[in-house]
């Protein structure tokens, strides 16, 4: 039987959190680190951590969760950062939504700094009601070969890893899944004001929906969150305006009118306080008094 490496998880937002839970309850020896160490309540067994470089001293796999390419950058190899520590041979899974640019500026300092570690480009799809059940899914990409354990570590967080080629293409194909996301949440929303504007429940409308091609599992939970009023946060306001515009950054030449204009109303529903609150509660922004 293969030994369980040590993980250093770096980052305990709501999806850093779930996998560090996750990892202790597949017996993985888990050392976290959090900005905001209080973060770490509710993970009994995790050695939490004053520093990241602390975090992985003797870790043979480090995950950051992190919000964007800077804040990772300076968790890695700033003072007191991770790379300084890392034994020989170690592995890091950089798995938030940092962005293409940020995640190959990310490679090339690893590969420059501590060519001994390997890295993999592994941002997931999907949001904290999966992630805390492993159901969410890695995108994967890097030397996989020089990776090897990281194979045990994403079996006990996500229910499947797709492998998509060189570092980067995790994090182009994750803007994708975004864009994709941030659209059909907000057709989810629109379409449901409209049921409303017409006489319809959102009971109603996912009768119709249910069992076809429409009925996604996904939309029926985005509909019980605007039918119970609670919005949760899966994924933060916030956060789908900041991919949404990593998503156009990238975009080039093509046109993405959609996709423009939903950050444009993501965005003044951040303004408007609900930054904080589940993409779903979009639907709020497109009442009558809002």
């Amino acid at each position: 039987m293969t030994e369980m490496p040590t993980v250093a998880v770096l980052g305990l937002g709501a999806m850093g959190h779930a996998f560090a839970g996750n990892l202790l309850k597949h017996g993985f020896p888990t050392r976290v680190w959090n900005r905001n160490p209080a973060r770490a309540q509710g993970l009994p067994g995790a050695l939490i951590c004053d520093t990241p470089r602390q975090a992985a001293e003797g870790a043979g796999v480090a995950i950051t969760m992190l919000p964007d390419g800077k804040i990772t950058e300076s968790v890695l190899a700033g003072a007191d950062g991770a790379l300084a520590s890392l034994p020989k041979g170690a592995v890091i899974a950089q798995m938030g939504t940092i962005g293409v640019g940020p995640t190959m500026s990310l490679a090339r300092t690893i590969h420059s700094t501590r060519p001994d570690i390997a890295f993999i480009d592994a941002p997931v799809s999907g949001t904290k009601g999966p992630a805390e059940q492993a159901r969410i899914r890695i995108l994967a990409s890097g030397d996989h070969a020089a990776a090897s354990a990281i194979e045990p570590v994403f079996s006990a967080i996500a229910s499947n890893t797709h492998w998509l080629g060189k570092v980067g293409a995790g994090s182009r194909m994750k803007l994708v899944v975004n864009a994709w996301l941030i659209i059909m949440m907000q057709g989810v929303a629109e379409a449901t004001r409209l049921a409303e504007t017409l006489g319809f429940s959102t009971d109603e409308f996912w009768s119709v929906l249910e069992g076809g091609p429409l009925g996604s599992p996904y939309a029926k939970a985005k509909l019980d969150m605007i039918k119970n009023g609670r919005f949760d946060a899966q994924m933060a306001l916030a956060w789908g305006v900041k991919d949404a515009g990593l998503a156009l950054d990238v975009a080039k030449d093509i046109k993405m009118p959609a996709l423009e204009r939903i950050r444009e109303v993501w965005a003044e529903a951040v303004e408007a306080g609900l930054g904080e609150l589940d993409i779903s509660a979009v639907y709020r922004r497109l009442g009558k008094n809002a």
